[in-house]
């Protein structure tokens, strides 16, 4: 394991997310319903930003722009990217579901420590 201290506890209170960089990756660190999760933040989808997603009841992270959805715990896809009539079945051949990377993370002297392999 490589773990990389990453943020203090107290910057990370319920309800907040932030971006940090760790390698060459960006790491989503958000606490929802007290429950500290580490995402990459690209959505596998086309590679936006997931920083502004909503989170759903379910635990599920939703991209912003196009809707895919992925649960917080385990990245697995909740739901695709719906494509307009017409161009689905083109742009579904090259853009299939994939998974969200998450990230080991713990806390440990106050400080909020993800464990991030480099590709």
């Amino acid at each position: 394991m490589s773990w990389t201290k990453v943020l203090a506890v107290e910057a990370l209170s319920p309800g907040t997310r932030e971006v940090v960089k760790v390698g060459n990756r960006k790491i989503l660190v958000l606490n929802h319903e007290n429950q500290l999760y580490a995402v990459d933040n690209n959505c596998p989808h086309l590679k936006l930003p997931l920083k502004s997603g909503k989170i759903t009841e379910s635990g599920a992270i939703v991209c912003t722009f196009h809707r895919s959805a992925f649960d917080l715990r385990t990245g697995e896809v909740q739901g695709w990217c719906s494509w307009p009539p017409g161009v689905g079945k083109v742009l579904s051949l090259v853009s299939q579901p994939k998974t969200l990377p998450v990230f080991p993370i713990r806390v440990e002297e106050g400080s909020i420590w993800v464990d991030v392999q480099e590709e």
